[in-house]
C-alpha cells in the first residue's frame, strides 16, 4: 500500500508530512524515558525484520492481486506504539530513499497510513483490549487478527481520501473505495495470521516483551534478548536473501484497485514538483525496485537478495542510531537539569 507521488498533490503531500512529523515528534518525547538497554536492539532487529518481510508479496487467491505485511501492528505489539511508529517510519524512509518504493512526496502519507492507524488506533483500542485479561495463544491470535484488519482498513480508506482531496478525477471515489476496502480486507486477514504467528513466537520465548510492550518498565534483560534477537536476525536474512525470490508477481492491493477503477495500475505524474522529486529519487536509489540499476548484468535473484540483505542492514543501523540518539539526548537533558 505504498502510495506513489502521482496519486497526490503537493498540498496533500505536505500536509501529511506535517502530520507524520508531529506524530513522530510526540513519539520521541513519549519514549525518552523508556529507552532501556532492551528497547534499542529490539527496534533495530524488528525494523530489519519488517523490511525483509515486506519484500514478500503473497497471492490473494481468485483476485489476481497480491499483498504484503504492513508491519505496523507487529511493531506496536512488540515495541509499544511510540517505538513501533518510529521504527515503521524508518522502514518506509529507507524504502523510499534507497529502493524507490513509494514516492518522496507521498512519504508522509505512507508513514501515516501504515504507522499511525495501526500503532495508535488498532493497537490500543483493539489489540490491548482483547489481551486485557491476559495473554494466551488464542487471545494473541484474535487480537492480532482483528487489529491488523482494522488498521489496514483505516489505512486503505485514508489512501482513498487522500486521492480524493488531491482532486484525482480519473479515480471514481465509490469504485476505488470498494476496490481498496475489499482487497485490503483479504490482505488484512493474511497479515493478521502472520502477525499472530510472530507475536506468539516472541511471547512463548520471552513473554515479558509482549506483555510489557508500551509500558514504562523494561521488557527484560539485555542478555535475555539473545533468544529472540538471533532467531529474528536469521529469519530476516533468510527472508530478505532467499524467500524474497518467491514473492508474487501480481499487482499489489493498491495497484489492483487502481487498475479495476481506471484500467491502469499507475497514474501519470504531471506536476513539475512530481518530476523533480522523481529525478531525485532515481539518483538516490541504489537498488531501484529491489534490483540492480540498468547496465549491471546479473541474475534477477541476485538483485533481489542484495536488496533484501542491504535494506535490512541499513534499516537496522538507522533504527538503532535513532534509539541511541534519543538515549544520548535524554541523558544530556537529565544531566543539565541536575
Amino acid at each position: 500500500m505504498h502510495m506513489a507521488d502521482a496519486l497526490i498533490t503537493p498540498l496533500v503531500g505536505g500536509a501529511m508530512y506535517i502530520a507524520a512529523a508531529k506524530v513522530g515528534t510526540d513519539s520521541i518525547n513519549k519514549i525518552k524515558d523508556d529507552m532501556d538497554e532492551t528497547k534499542v536492539p529490539m527496534m533495530g532487529v524488528m525494523g530489519a525484520f519488517v523490511f525483509a518481510v515486506q519484500m514478500i508479496n503473497f497471492t490473494i487467491p481468485g483476485t489476481g492481486s497480491s499483498g504484503h505485511l504492513g508491519g505496523g501492528m507487529l511493531l506496536a505489539a512488540v515495541l509499544g506504539p511510540y517505538a513501533g511508529f518510529l521504527t515503521m517510519a524508518a522502514v518506509l524512509i529507507i524504502q523510499a530513499l534507497f529502493f524507490a518504493d513509494g514516492g518522496l512526496l507521498a512519504l508522509g502519507c505512507n508513514i501515516f497510513n501504515l504507522g499511525f492507524y495501526t500503532c495508535f488506533i488498532a493497537y490500543p483500542l483493539i489489540y490491548k483490549r482483547v489481551l486485557k485479561k491476559g495473554c494466551s495463544t488464542v487471545r494473541i491470535t484474535w487480537a492480532a487478527m482483528l487489529a491488523s484488519i482494522v488498521g489496514l482498513q483505516l489505512g486503505a480508506f485514508s489512501v482513498v481520501v487522500q486521492t480524493m482531496l488531491s482532486g484525482k478525477l480519473e479515480l471514481p471515489f465509490t469504485s476505488f473505495l470498494l476496490m481498496m476496502q475489499s482487497i485490503h480486507l483479504a490482505i488484512g486477514i493474511v497479515e493478521g495470521m502472520i502477525t499472530a504467528a510472530v507475536i506468539s513466537f516472541i511471547w512463548k520465548a520471552r513473554p515479558e516483551l509482549v506483555e510489557s510492550a508500551g509500558a514504562a518498565e523494561p521488557g527484560g534483560s539485555k542478555s535475555s534478548l539473545k533468544r529472540i534477537l538471533l532467531p529474528l536476525l536469521i529469519a530476516t536474512l533468510l527472508i530478505g536473501g532467499i524467500l524474497s525470490w518467491y514473492a508474487s508477481g501480481n499487482p499489489d492491493g493498491l495497484e489492483w484497485s487502481l487498475y479495476n477503477s481506471t484500467g491502469q495500475e499507475e497514474l501519470e505524474q504531471t506536476g513539475e514538483l512530481h518530476k523533480k522529486l522523481s529525478d531525485i529519487q532515481n539518483k538516490l536509489a541504489i537498488l531501484p525496485d529491489y534490483s540492480f540499476k540498468a547496465g549491471i548484468e546479473a541474475p534477477e535473484q541476485a538483485g533481489t537478495s542484495t536488496s533484501g540483505i542491504v535494506g535490512s542492514v541499513i534499516t537496522l543501523l538507522l533504527t538503532v542510531s535513532v534509539g541511541i540518539i534519543i538515549k544520548a539526548f535524554t541523558r544530556k537533558t537529565a544531566k543539565n537539569n541536575t
